[in-house]
């Protein structure tokens, strides 16, 4: 069947993000049923079905959806928000196939055993006469798979129409959604795996060409989001209680290259959104060595924050530089150890993780002991270890295959070695402050993490979800430690500081020398009285003048003016703060307006001490006038 184009009525574009197109806007076929000639009758249609055929016995809108992903995360971000609109529009969600009226199958290209997995699933569901959804990488790369052959399917940049294509497969049409567009917006509706997690997308496609990736016949070239529209993103999630933000990319590294920026200015530009008390984490994505290359001190400083991961996937994929050159991989050998030890000089803590591709075409035995020796020499706390799987149409699919049993047995000799490491001896006894955002799979621990993103288990109530704790390690492991929780630390984004920092706020009142400058304390929390008024810096609790100020206040104190001032602002203050209470804003308004208004009364007492004061210096000067000349 032929891609169907957006057939939209009377303009050139479609509905807003969240909104219904209207019916006849989606291209679709009715199924197919066999023929008994065996020749096929049906004929494309850009029309629903005969408004006269039976209708679904369950209400529109009301059908189960379960939804698999499988792949990067870049696929699970795309899973939750197609989970988002669905859910937006009242189709509930279920963990449950059996229980689905249909399937959502979000595919990964990147491997055979992926795909393989795909296909299970999708003649599963065939089986069960499951209406089908197939979204993700292998749709939109490899459109004219035979398993794919009778069920809808979806592009990578049209999942914002998801529920136009769930509602007409549900009404037994087959939709086929693939051209291109502008990337989906990032305030789609979402509905997160984990509640306090953000998969956050910053460019879709790359600008490599490796030999052996199909990803980017499905993914396309760069394409980035504005720094301004991923700012936005990230004080919305913050807002919302995440804790963990991971930055998602087919490469981080090459962010910004298309629309005049780069990675640096992102990341900073973001850092400077979350929380001061780090109660938000960063993780950066995966990046290739040829565009960190170009900002390793740049990116080196973000790292080191207090609000980012140090921690970074960088893939070598071969420790030989002739595998890497088949690989069209854009560096060499060299140059990725330049980005490793450039980073672990910098950033303490340091974690770098890396994959590694075993039997690519031409690899020699020489080929493999340098990559054996590489991993042996840095010792990476995280190796992703894959044989090679041709990708159909990919150039390496057509290059001289390693034998089988060589690559598995280079695998098994190459995974020894990574097991044989003990990445995380030393840590026993450490106090580290980590940040707990999963469960376990033993469903008994609590997953955390450290600043250098080693993993941390810990037995906890689940109530800790989201929470960052000072921990004591207690045993180590070859993949995750054990701690022991010492102390949670209180954030300043909790109800509890919320209402503390109200309060603060409404002790503080625009007026001289009020709030000049913050006294900053050991806590970093935000200044109760706003950027604006205290140039951003950090303080505790309510906002403290300056020693200037006080000095100024003691001056005052010594003379009646001074005195009658204080005393006078105190008293509009405590107006001011009595009328706040009642809750109206226009109240407040008027009530803070006052604050700079002078009534009869005091122009008349301020008259009266000028006068009084006036007098008394004219007495003054006209006695001392007056002893000289009775001498």
């Amino acid at each position: 069947m032929e891609d169907i184009e957006d057939l939209l009525i009377g303009s050139g574009g479609g509905a807003p993000p969240g909104f219904r197109l209207p019916i006849n806007t989606v291209g679709m076929n009715p199924k197919k049923k066999p023929n008994p000639n065996g020749r096929n009758t049906n004929k494309k249609l850009s029309q629903i079905q005969d408004p006269l055929a039976p209708l679904s016995p369950k209400v529109p809108g009301t059908q189960t959806i379960y939804i698999k992903t499988f792949g990067c995360s870049h696929n699970q971000s795309d899973s939750e928000y197609m989970a988002g609109q669905l859910s937006a529009f009242g189709y509930p969600l279920s963990d449950n196939p059996e229980e689905a009226d249909l399937w959502l199958i979000n595919t990964c290209t990147v491997k055979s055993p992926s795909q393989s997995a795909m296909d299970t699933l999708i003649a599963k569901g065939k089986g069960a006469r499951k209406p089908l959804v197939v979204a993700g990488c292998v749709p939109q790369g490899s459109r004219d798979l035979k398993e794919l052959e009778g069920v809808s399917i979806v592009g990578v940049q049209q999942i914002d129409r998801v529920v136009e294509i769930v509602e007409e497969t549900l009404k037994g049409h087959e939709v086929r959604l693939l051209s291109r567009k502008t990337l989906p917006a990032l305030d789609l509706p979402k509905v997160r795996k984990n509640k306090v997690v953000e998969i956050l997308p910053i460019n879709v496609g790359c600008l490599g060409a490796c030999t052996y990736c199909k990803t980017k016949q499905a993914r396309g070239h760069l394409g980035s989001y504005t720094v301004d529209s991923l700012v936005g993103r990230v004080k919305s999630v913050v807002a919302d209680g995440v804790k963990e933000i991971w930055l998602s990319s087919e490469d981080t590294g090459a962010y910004g290259r298309d629309i005049g920026v780069n990675l640096p200015i992102l990341l900073n530009a973001i850092v400077a959104e979350l929380p001061s008390d780090a109660s938000t984490m960063l993780r950066i994505g995966m990046t290739n060595p040829p565009f960190i290359l170009e900002h390793l001190k740049e990116i080196a400083e973000v790292l080191c924050h207090p609000c980012v991961y140090s921690f970074l996937h960088v893939p070598v994929q071969s420790g030989s530089d002739a595998v890497l050159t088949a690989m069209n991989r854009e560096y060499t050998v060299s140059e990725f150890k330049t980005v490793v030890d450039t980073l672990t000089e910098l950033v303490p803590g340091m974690q770098i993780a890396t994959d590694i591709i075993c039997g690519f075409p031409g690899e020699t035995d020489e080929d493999f002991t340098q990559t054996l020796s590489l991993i042996k020499e840095y010792k990476f706390s995280q190796v992703h270890i894959s044989q090679f799987y041709p990708r159909p149409g990919t150039p390496a699919a057509r290059m001289k295959k390693v034998p089988s049993t060589v690559v598995k047995k280079r695998s098994r000799e190459l995974t020894s070695a990574f097991e044989a490491f003990a990445p995380y001896v030393g840590m026993e006894g450490r106090v580290e402050r980590i940040w707990i955002t999963d469960i376990a799979t033993d469903g008994i621990h609590l997953v955390g993490h450290t600043k250098g993103y080693v993993q941390v288990l810990v037995a906890a109530p689940e109530s800790m979800l989201g929470t960052s704790a000072i921990t004591k390690i207690t045993s180590v492991g070859r993949w995750s430690v054990f701690g022991e929780v010492i102390e949670t630390i209180p954030h300043i984004n909790d109800k509890t500081a919320s209402t503390n920092e109200t309060r603060s706020q409404e002790k503080c009142f625009p007026g001289a020398n009020n709030c000049e400058t913050c006294a900053c304390s050991t806590e970093p929390e935000t200044c109760a009285c706003g950027p604006e008024s205290c140039g951003g810096q950090a303080t505790s609790g309510e906002c403290a003048v300056t020693k200037n100020v006080v000095l100024l206040e003691d001056r005052n104190n010594r003379n009646l003016l001074g005195w009658l001032l204080r005393k006078r602002k105190n008293q509009v203050e405590k107006r001011v703060e009595n009328e706040i209470g009642l809750g109206s804003q226009k109240k407040q308004e008027q009530a803070q307006g006052r604050l700079g208004e002078w009534g009869f009364v005091d122009m008349a007492l301020l008259g009266g001490m000028l006068v009084s004061f006036l007098t008394i210096v004219t007495l003054l000067v006209h006695l001392g006038f007056r002893i000289p000349s009775s001498n």
